[in-house]
């Protein structure tokens, strides 16, 4: 296969792709270049299925080069290491949009390896390994229904902008992914700052003609060097074992999807499906394995039965598996201050899911440092989520946090961080920690709850409390029947066909996350799932306030106490001192306070106590001052020469006391009235442009009059 080479002229930048040269041993590769972005998309599947799996076995990796901008990795290895942060989303956030188009019961491996190899900021390499991922799977062998594409939309000033750069991300309203296929979209991923349902839906609406053009250019790649697709066998049940375990348990299983309460009712569940197991394994096999096989499909059976019920009880009947109408909150319970030595904490309670927030406040030299391919090294605010095994009656593995842990956090960090106040306002680094102590469906959108009352809890001056919901749907294309339904559980997520997680505040939209499992929504459908959501966020902001309303007007006890100041830039040598010397004795002497001094000459100081840093600044203050012209001090004789005295004013500036500016009487000597230690009195005269200063006693001394005898 010769080198190919192709080219799209995009919103005002242009997208090469290069196939047929680089990585021809994978099923599908592409070069995507952006701008002086270059990403390689490798696709590449087994030849044989794993038809033991009850999943589709897919990888998307995001592979961050840090020689794509230059950077040698940090560390004793000095090579990358596990992804960061930022890889692990962008490999999720391709893996998306990309999973539900591949046909049911697709159980060949399938791996995509996006390569960053080159970086120029203004042109999104995330985007740009979407694009590639997408078409490598197009122009390889492996089936799949796309293209998809995905786009980032940032809006400025009533304007939609495509791919905004990091300079405009910085003053847009609006930061959004979308993907989807040229039909619908299928993936949203946003921050915002508290925006209106309006504005978020035409962005995602504009996304998506965007993502139209970008389809259209891989078909026509596809038509010149795709492949032809091969085939591939599907995993099917056994038509023979459905009919049987149907007839024998379809009603039954039915009647448990029916309990109200969730472990009770899969309690039920599984009792039904064990019952169904039982029936199967006393029947005489070939072998062990077949035997294994049959049992296997006898689960994947009524788990098809449990679906079907939920989906008809709520598109037909109108009805939800624990009894709620379609847009009903499950009962309702905010709480805060449960932890007495913690810094802020709060739990909320949505029905039979619950999480404790714990916020905690550190200097600035806590920030969290950032080793990867964006301009930002250091990170203010972090919010990390838990989701351990107990909190669905499971025993399961304990250890670093997966993809959906890292991406859970990550949404709830976004919805946060627009209603944080400025570090000029609030000079702390902040973690918040969600604990998820029970789940029954979006824990999500819950740790968002009690992340925002355990902030204000905390004494973090946010703009408005923040609040999540997760809404759902469920649809039926064949008839063109649909629900949407409010605050949605766990068996609703796994069975339904949207996961729609919208966050903000009583103002406007700070975070926006979607997936879909069908070909696509229409406009109708976002409207109502926006507007649904609006309405029940008023509903859960109403019952946080019960439990706070507004943060606290400081930080507790246990928690560092800060006041700033700002001193001239060439004055931080002066507070730093020779080796450190001055800072380390004003630390000593102020009960060990915390000194943070940046470049610009912000002084920022932490203590416990707040007199301890009300003497550190009058410390600092006092090494800062500058002598002005006509200003009185009590100075104290510090060295006498033959010309004067040298006094000293404060801290280390001390003013040369002429001879002459002692008195108005003329002196012979000056240790004839001064001798070192003595204090005195004297104004400022004179500062010179080396900041020499020159004082004087005598002018406020009233001269005095002379006498006048007459004859």
């Amino acid at each position: 296969m010769a080198k190919e080479i192709f080219r799209l002229e995009f919103y005002g930048r242009g997208i090469v792709v290069e196939t047929g040269e680089i990585a021809k041993q994978a099923g599908g590769s592409v070069v995507v270049r952006y701008g002086d972005t270059a990403v390689l998309s490798a696709a590449t599947s087994s030849s044989q299925a794993k038809m033991d799996l009850d999943f589709f076995p897919l990888t998307v990796t995001y592979e961050e080069k840090l020689y794509s901008v230059g950077k040698i990795p940090g560390g004793f290895l000095r090579r990358e290491g596990r992804p960061g942060e930022n890889a692990t989303l962008t490999a999720r956030m391709i893996d998306r949009p990309i999973r539900p188009l591949f046909a049911d019961g697709f159980r060949n491996e399938v791996q995509i390896v996006n390569t960053v190899l080159s970086v120029d900021r203004n042109n999104t390499p995330e985007m740009s390994a979407m694009f590639g991922a997408s078409l490598a799977l197009c122009i390889s062998d492996i089936p799949f229904n796309g293209p998809i594409a995905g786009v980032n939309v940032g809006y400025i000033d009533g304007e939609y902008i495509i791919n905004p750069t990091p300079e405009q991300c910085k003053v847009s309203a609006i930061n959004l992914t979308v993907a989807g296929t040229k039909f619908a979209v299928n993936m949203v991923e946003s921050s915002a700052s508290e925006v209106s349902e309006e504005a978020m839906l035409e962005a995602i609406l504009f996304g998506h003609e965007a993502i139209k053009k970008l389809v259209e250019f891989q078909e026509g790649i596809m038509a010149k060097v795709g492949k032809t697709k091969k085939e591939i066998k599907l995993y099917e049940v056994s038509e023979e074992v459905n009919a049987e375990v149907r007839a024998n348990f379809e009603t039954s299983m039915r009647a448990a999807i029916s309990i109200e309460k969730k472990l009770e009712r899969y309690g039920k569940i599984d009792e039904v499906t064990a019952e169904a197991v039982a029936l199967f394994e006393i029947k005489t096999f070939e072998n062990e394995k077949e035997k294994e096989r049959t049992l296997k499909q006898v689960k994947q059976i009524c788990h098809s039965i449990e679906a079907d019920e939920v989906r008809r009880l709520i598109i037909e009947d109108k009805v939800r598996p624990d009894g709620r109408k379609i847009d009903e909150l499950r009962a309702l319970n905010s709480q805060i201050d449960l932890l007495p030595r913690v810094h802020g904490s709060a739990l909320f309670t949505r029905g039979e899911t619950q999480v404790l927030s714990v916020t905690t406040l550190g200097t600035l030299k806590d920030n969290q440092i950032i080793d990867d391919l964006s301009e930002v090294d250091s990170k203010r605010f972090m919010h990390h989520y838990n989701f351990p095994p107990y909190s669905v009656g499971e025993c399961g593995r304990m250890g670093t946090p997966g993809r959906r842990e890292i991406g859970h956090g990550a949404l709830g960090e976004k919805a946060l961080s627009q209603v944080l106040p400025s570090v000029e306002e609030f000079p702390y680094t902040i973690r918040c920690v969600a604990e998820v102590l029970e789940s029954n469906g979006s824990s999500s959108q819950a740790s968002i709850c009690a992340g925002s009352m355990s902030l204000m809890a905390a004494g973090v001056p946010i703009k408005s409390p923040v609040a999540g919901i997760a809404m759902g749907l469920i649809m039926d294309e064949v008839n063109n029947k649909y629900t949407v339904l409010t605050d949605i559980q766990g068996m609703e997520d796994h069975f339904g066909d949207m996961d729609f997680k919208v966050a903000g505040t009583i103002n406007g939209i700070t975070a926006l996350q979607m997936d879909i499992k069908v070909n696509g929504i229409t406009r109708e459908i976002f409207e109502e799932a926006l507007s649904q959501a609006k309405v029940a966020r008023q509903d859960i902001l109403a019952n946080m306030n019960e439990a706070i309303e507004a943060s606290r007007d400081d930080v507790c006890d246990y928690a560092p106490k800060t006041d700033t100041m700002k001193i001239s830039v060439d004055k931080i040598k002066e507070v730093i001192g020779p080796g450190g010397k001055k800072i380390n004795q004003i630390i000593e002497l102020c009960d060990q306070v915390k000194i943070d001094i940046e470049e610009d000459g912000t002084v920022i100081i932490y203590h416990l106590d707040r007199t301890s840093i009300n003497k550190a600044l009058a410390m600092i203050t006092d090494i800062c001052r500058v002598a002005k012209v006509d200003e009185i001090y009590e100075a104290k004789v510090v060295r006498i020469e033959k010309f004067g005295a040298f006094v000293n004013l404060y801290g280390s500036c001390d003013g040369l006391l002429h001879i002459s500016k002692i008195k108005h009487e003329r002196l012979d000597k000056v240790e004839d009235v001064l001798k070192i230690g003595d204090v005195v009195k004297v104004k400022v005269m004179e500062v010179d442009e080396k900041g020499r200063v020159n004082v004087s006693a005598k002018a406020l001394i009233e001269k005095p009059s002379i006498e006048v005898k007459k004859d």
